[in-house]
């Protein structure tokens, strides 16, 4: 499989996807690529908005997304796509359509065939084996939290060691601890912000200037940067 699942879209001070682009363009490669891209984590703008955001990206890079809302058959556009862009938004949302929409099945077949899978944000959150560590709000109710299990772990995208001042809440790796706690045989990646998993075939790496955080039951949580090894993950059970 080739899997890039980027943690967001725009870094602070940074035009949108502009971080990402290059990798992108790497991953894909030079030739022209006609990607179906999936908006459905759109919540308050529209699938045409959110189309021409991504493409403006794309074609800068020499590709090009067309949204699957623009198809009658959104299976057979998936089965002729050369690749498969999910973009970010609210996680529950684009479960939630992909279930009404009996999309999820054809996806992963499509991925675990070799078409390229690119995803950030909730993108990247539904190439894991669940939504559950998604850090959106549950506006919708999705038929069931099992998502696309390309990889056998769980992300944590914009994944914060910051706790926000006069903030009395719990922090994002107590949350992530909750939940090893009750998953004790999953791993989660925190995948910070500016970073990225690149799988290619069996070997997975971070891109990026900054480490992962990897949690598991009972272990001390881990910092390992885009020179250390990855491929341990991908022998977790899921």
């Amino acid at each position: 499989m080739r899997i890039l699942l980027i943690s967001n879209s725009t870094n602070p001070g940074e035009g949108y996807l502009e971080h990402a682009k290059p990798h992108i363009k790497n991953f894909l490669g030079d030739k022209p690529k006609n990607a179906i891209f999936i908006p459905y984590a759109a919540v308050t703008f529209s699938y045409d908005e959110y189309e021409k955001k991504v493409n403006d990206k794309f074609e800068e890079i020499g590709h090009h997304v067309t949204s699957i809302h623009k198809f009658n058959n959104a299976v057979e556009a998936i089965e002729n796509a050369d690749a498969i862009v999910v973009g970010g938004g609210n996680t529950w949302q684009l479960v939630k359509t992909l279930q009404d929409k009996k999309l999820m099945k054809v996806i992963r077949r499509k991925v675990r065939h070799g078409i390229p899978y690119i995803g950030w944000s909730a993108g990247s959150n539904i190439a894991c084996p669940t939504l559950r560590t998604t850090n959106d709000m549950p506006i919708v109710e999705p038929k069931k939290f099992k998502t696309l299990n390309l990889v056998p772990f769980q992300i944590n995208p914009h994944y914060l060691d910051e706790h926000p001042t006069n903030h009395a809440g719990e922090t994002r790796e107590v949350r992530i601890n909750e939940f090893i706690t009750v998953n004790p045989d999953i791993y989660v990646v925190g995948l910070r912000e500016g970073t990225m998993l690149w799988l290619e075939d069996d070997d997975l790496s971070l891109v990026g200037n900054r480490p992962a955080r990897i949690f598991k039951y009972k272990e001390d949580p881990i910092e390992l940067s885009g020179e250390d090894d990855f491929n341990f993950l991908l022998k977790a059970e899921s």
